[in-house]
């Protein structure tokens, strides 16, 4: 059923988007090359052989964004830095001013405009000189993550009041470390992925604390990090194995990361226990899992000031009896996934439209960590398609999903205060290249001058902004 109403007052609706997928100008002006400038270039890798180098071109576009987004009447824009623009050896050794002009263009036109700026510190693009000496699996990127924010912080926090550290770390430990299809690639499902959560985990904590003791008390600003949550359904709700395995499920995914920061500083203990069990029946001297230390514990407790996320699709989960070998975090989680067929299907292969899944996350989140502030920070649906302008699917999908957000809001006292959409235009979807289309702007990547096309989906949007909801229609009131 359809739920008319509107959100709180101060409630802040918003686009997204990161440097990878739309800046371009991939080695203008000094920028150092990242793990996703390297990985594109080589044959094969991305579906067309597409790459970002100049994607949207919004290393040039400062002005034509802001125009967008003003158009279409946000208060936020969430978007990334990309380190090696402003470290192009990934040390601050050398700071490269040119890219430290173009983000504070975009921060000083944004705010002129009214906009405010939720700046991704690490989305992804990690400069290759710091792959070159470990990447995420050394420990050494913990000190060279906090002098990149450090920087930020000092730089641009004097304008910026929201900063997110890490997007989706789950998607950085698993699919670069453990599937390996993300750069750098590497395939080890069983502990890579563990080791590198960890590192993530310190070096998120050491960035919010350097924030709070260095920056908070004079720039007033909010820190937090960005899980990626699928919502999954226990396929037998009274079986309680199922909903056992629905919870594992979210535990491994996000609480993996949240549990920590939210919680206790420590991992779920249904992970310790399944990591650490598998790992003795596999005969190993210790859990794959690693261990935090008391201290470590105390340091990272309490880490984020709101719970931001992403999320795009739901699954049907039950408990599963896995393979002890190969060592995988995959296996290690002992549940099967699969999906209705009734539900959407979309341009990218398990993303399929379930907005229901959306309030019963929302819930899950006010129960499990005691109802924090939440912001959505992506939610979107990419179609497969070169020119989508007249996109019915999209506004269906943002319609069913906005809607259930405030059901969660409205009735069910969930602490929503914001929404963003994921994208504010079409850009580079990572493996997939320009095949799906996400965007509320349509951009045109035959033409070298990237012209951008408002979609039918962003005047809907604009629509909800201006109503902050969705009001009972005229008619009806």
């Amino acid at each position: 059923t359809y739920f008319y109403g509107k959100f709180p007052e101060d409630f802040t609706w918003g686009v997204s988007s990161s440097a990878y997928q739309i800046e371009g100008g991939w080695d203008a002006d000094g920028k150092g090359p990242s793990i996703w400038d390297n990985f594109t270039h080589v044959p094969g890798n991305i579906k067309n052989d597409d790459n970002g180098d100049i994607a949207c071109d919004s290393y040039n576009k400062v002005e034509e964004d802001i125009y967008l987004l003003r158009a279409l009447g946000v208060k936020n824009y969430r978007f990334s830095l990309s380190w090696s623009r402003i470290f192009p050896s990934g040390r601050n050794n050398s700071i490269n001013s040119h890219g430290v002009d173009y983000y504070n263009r975009l921060i000083d036109g944004l705010l002129a405009n009214n906009i405010t700026p939720i700046v991704t510190l690490y989305h992804w693009d990690l400069p290759q000189a710091l792959q070159d000496v470990g990447g995420w699996e050394s420990s050494a990127l913990i000190d060279l993550f906090d002098s990149f924010a450090d920087f930020c912080f000092q730089t641009f926090g004097d304008r910026v009041k929201f900063w997110i550290t890490f997007n989706e770390p789950q998607v950085i430990a698993w699919v670069g470390y453990g599937l390996g299809s993300f750069p750098p690639n590497v395939n080890d499902p069983g502990s890579a992925p563990y080791r590198v959560a960890h590192i993530l985990l310190k070096a998120h904590a050491r960035v919010y604390h350097t924030y709070d003791d260095k920056y908070r008390a004079s720039q007033g600003g909010v820190i937090a990090l960005c899980p990626n949550i699928d919502w999954v359904e226990p396929k037998t709700p009274s079986d309680p194995r199922d909903i056992e395995a629905a919870d594992r499920y979210l535990q491994f995914l996000v609480g993996w990361f949240t549990h920590p920061v939210f919680k206790n500083g420590d991992y779920p203990e249904v992970m310790k226990w399944k990591v650490g069990n598998r790992s003795e029946l596999q005969n190993l001297p210790s859990s794959r899992l690693p261990v935090f230390t008391a201290e470590e514990r105390e340091y990272i407790r309490g880490t984020a000031d709101v719970f931001c996320f992403n999320t795009y699709t739901s699954k049907i989960v039950t408990h599963a009896t896995t393979r002890l070998r190969p060592f995988s975090y995959e296996y290690d989680r002992e549940v099967s996934t699969k999906v209705d067929s009734s539900w959407p299907s979309s341009a990218i292969t398990d993303h399929r439209a379930v907005a229901w899944g959306l309030r019963r996350l929302l819930n899950w989140i006010k129960e499990e960590y005691g109802n924090p502030p939440i912001y959505i920070i992506e939610n979107g649906v990419g179609i497969k398609t070169k020119s989508d302008v007249d996109d019915n699917t999209r506004i269906f999908y943002y319609k069913t999903y906005i809607d259930e957000a405030l059901k969660a809001y409205a009735l069910d006292g969930v602490n929503l205060r914001g929404y963003n959409a994921w994208s504010f235009m079409d850009d580079f979807e990572w493996l997939n290249g320009y095949d799906p289309r996400f965007g509320l702007h349509q951009v045109d990547f035959d033409n070298p001058n990237r012209p951008r096309t408002p979609k039918r989906s962003a005047v809907y949007y604009a629509e909800i902004i201006r109503s902050n909801g969705i009001p009972l229609p005229k008619e009806d009131e």
